[in-house]
């Protein structure tokens, strides 16, 4: 049975931040990966820029190949961890081998949901759209003259759009909500969005849902029937929490952790898609699914695991994604009362309440969002700031000047 001082489950941006923060308490540890992917850690965002041409497997790798070696990592990729004993500190792989650990990180992501649906086993070509191998399968799979329904018209399903949308006939998008991407966007903002994808040839049947297949047919609620080749389901994700639940410890839609990354098991840390984070915008413990938060909880985690203080504070939903040049920032809750600018190609939405800004929606406006993002994550009271003048040009001039020193301060 081999012994590591650090063992980490999930080779994942998680993952490669905790290694970094281990590595920048302690350059000795022995510290091992463990991966179900037969792959090192990527970009899990770049696989619709992949399909478009615009990176290659290569450029997705999230480090380079000697980042592992030069911070003395070994790797065990493409085995599952199946259990954790925390009392005896051992890691059971799925190939029998028990690996000993001091300090233990799960980052183990997450993994597609599947609502049950009739007939979907009578669909011969059916992908999912999370991983590097999901895009390599439906690679093989597309072709000029190929039908795609997408199931879901959240962020998974719409990226998977824009990356197929040049390579197959025609693309149908069905999605039980009202209006695409509707966790992030308001009614307006969504139209705006869905204007741009269809001019880009998307098909959408929002507000209805598959009641069942029928080998290349889709039956709606609605009446409608949808032919197709090919049908990706991209519904929504779950994050992978099970080691952490079958050995006792605490969990809630994500691994329950603390500030420092800590669960409620002595010695096991978790970070990334499968842990929650403290939301300071919602006041509220929730999944943020986002790869900045995951690079932030896992470097948090590290440092603590080599004995280092470090937290996570100020964490807040963040997306940042761009659709054939249309490009969408939001964050925080829509929460409070509400100002808005809309034109032809442009979309603002701020959103106050109880003197501080709890959320925004930015549509083309991308050099806006940085001074909106701070007043947000560091909660800053809108009462020391020129609010009105920031509405419609955010600008250094409008804070204070012991505001701007003190963010001067910080930066160095």
């Amino acid at each position: 049975m081999k012994n590591y001082r650090y063992v980490i489950l999930g080779c994942s941006v998680a993952a490669v931040a905790a290694i970094e923060g281990i590595r920048s308490r302690d350059r000795e540890g022995a510290v091992l990966v463990v991966g179900e992917e037969p792959c090192k850690a990527y970009g899990r965002p770049l696989i619709s820029y992949y399909l478009l041409g615009e990176t290659d497997l290569t450029r997705m790798d999230y480090r380079p190949d000697d980042f592992y070696r030069e911070n003395g990592v070994t790797l065990r990729l493409g085995v599952r961890a199946e259990k954790i004993d925390p009392e005896r500190k051992i890691v059971t792989l799925a190939d029998g081998e028990q690996i000993c650990y001091e300090k233990l990180l799960i980052a183990t992501g997450s993994r597609p949901f599947d609502p049950p649906m009739q007939g979907i086993e009578s669909v011969k070509e059916r992908f999912h759209f999370m991983t590097k191998a999901d895009a390599l399968a439906l690679e093989k799979a597309l072709s000029p003259e190929k039908k795609v329904l997408i199931v879901g018209a959240g962020l998974i399903g719409l990226k998977c759009f824009e990356g197929i949308a040049a390579r197959v006939k025609s693309v149908a998008i069905v999605d039980l909500a009202p209006r695409i991407l509707p966790s992030i966007l308001d009614d307006a903002g969504a139209k705006m969005v869905q204007s741009a994808l269809e001019a880009h040839g998307a098909a959408f049947f929002l507000a209805d849902s598959v009641l069942r297949f029928d080998g290349g047919t889709a039956y709606l609620k609605s009446g409608k029937e949808i032919a197709f080749d090919l049908l990706v389901t991209a519904v929504g994700v779950r994050p992978n929490t099970e080691l952490i639940k079958e050995a006792g410890g605490e969990v809630n839609r994500g691994i329950a952790v603390d500030e420092c990354g800590r669960t409620s098991l002595p010695n096991i840390f978790a970070a990334g898609d499968c842990a929650e984070s403290f939301d300071i915008a919602s006041g509220t413990h929730k999944v943020l699914a986002l790869l900045p938060n995951a690079a932030f909880q896992g470097r948090t985690a590290g440092v603590n695991m080599a004995g280092g203080e470090a937290k996570l504070q100020n964490a807040v939903a963040f997306n940042s994604i761009g659709f054939f040049g249309t490009h969408v920032m939001t964050a925080g809750v829509y929460e409070g009362e509400m100002y808005c600018e809309a034109a032809e190609r442009t979309y603002k939405a701020l959103f106050t309440k109880d003197g501080l800004l709890k959320g925004f929606i930015l549509i083309n406006l991308p050099e806006r969002a940085g001074i909106y993002l701070k007043l947000l994550k560091e909660r800053i009271p809108l009462g020391r700031v020129d609010f009105e003048a920031l509405k419609t040009a955010p600008a250094w001039s409008a804070f204070s000047p012991e505001a701007r020193e003190a963010n001067f301060a910080r930066e160095v």
